[in-house]
């Protein structure tokens, strides 16, 4: 078991990774909750025993329940409960799961304690920790986007038991594997030379020492979304068919073909990317063929990076990862074409 500190002034959490680590879950508590609002999904293989008084809320599975209804539907079910300021929600389950109760403790009462009970992969390393919390905006007339509402709101301890590792399908394994690529990229660690459980506690080490730095996402934090410009904008352009961790792959080798237009990189670095991302972590590198690729530029002018509806990714160089804004949409779709012929 391995714990590691997220450090925030005044209100920092333990994140706890090994094995069995759901049972550390009361003790995550808050010494004031008397009623636990546990949010899951059907099917999630963790039990968890909060040793308070407690009733699960089941929300459904799939993108397009991560929603405002879903929030509605949630607070609903609080206030039948009695949920109170003083006592706690418990998100059990991947991203979706703790993105959606994040939100809905930050909205419930101004907010309440919220635990986060990471189930996959992904959210392991990453959904689960940071305190970023949001739903999507469905699309209408046009107007829409992944994760558009939402609300910073951190954690009171995270726990990611390993054990729901053994029941992840190959697929849900796979997006977790794009995300660690990810933090390869941005720290050079070799995390593939680590066991399991070290690589995980890195990889949320990592993320812990960027949110401690910037907890809002007003400068460095970006840096997290290395690959997810282009990721979100496939995920949204195929209806979620592509899943996230995928989407986000993809978006990596993509951010190195747009560093490699603008004169960022040299060819030598982008082919890196498809060596780590392809060869080490055996994920797939290519876009959708089905694609409009003025639909994808489209669709990354609406990402929440953007400013001034310029475009703005975050993009490898000679100093290493960082934000870069004012992208002319020319040289977007010169990578796009890019890596179509790549």
């Amino acid at each position: 078991m391995i714990t590691i500190q997220v450090p925030l002034a005044g209100r920092s959490y333990d994140v706890i990774v090994g094995h069995g680590a759901r049972h550390e879950v009361a003790g995550l508590l808050p010494s004031t909750a008397k009623r636990a609002a546990i949010v899951t999904q059907a099917g999630i293989p963790l039990d968890i025993d909060p040793g308070i008084s407690s009733e699960v809320f089941t929300i459904g599975a799939g993108e397009e329940h991560k929603s405002l209804a879903t929030i509605e539907s949630l607070a609903r079910g609080f206030a039948r409960f009695g949920l109170t300021r003083n006592d706690v929600v418990i998100g059990v389950g991947g991203g979706m799961v703790t993105d959606v109760a994040g939100f809905a403790a930050a909205t419930w009462h101004r907010g309440v304690p919220v635990v986060n009970v990471s189930t996959t992969l992904l959210g392991m390393v990453d959904a689960a920790i940071g305190g970023k919390t949001a739903v999507n905006l469905t699309a209408v007339d046009g107007v829409g986007g992944k994760n558009l509402v939402g609300a910073f709101w951190q954690p009171s301890g995270v726990v990611c038991d390993l054990d729901a590792l053994k029941t992840l399908s190959p697929r849900e394994l796979r997006c977790g594997r794009g995300e660690m690529a990810k933090y390869h990229f941005l720290t050079g660690d070799d995390l593939l030379a680590m066991d399991e459980t070290e690589r995980i506690a890195r990889c949320v080490q990592i993320k812990a020492e960027i949110v401690a730095a910037d907890e809002r996402e007003s400068g460095g934090r970006a840096l997290l979304n290395y690959g997810h410009t282009l990721a979100h904008a496939l995920e949204i352009a195929t209806d979620y068919s592509l899943a996230h961790g995928e989407a986000v792959a993809v978006g990596l080798v993509y951010a190195a073909h747009l560093a490699n237009v603008l004169g960022r990189i040299d060819e030598r670095r982008v082919a890196q990317h498809y060596e780590v991302v392809g060869g080490s972590y055996e994920l797939d590198t290519a876009l959708p063929g089905d694609i409009d690729p003025a639909t994808l530029i489209e669709l990354m002018g609406r990402d929440k990076k953007a400013l001034d509806g310029g475009l703005t990714f975050v993009l490898d160089g000679s100093n290493g990862v960082e934000l870069v804004d004012h992208v002319p949409a020319d040289a977007a779709r010169r990578a796009l074409d890019a890596m179509s012929r790549q």
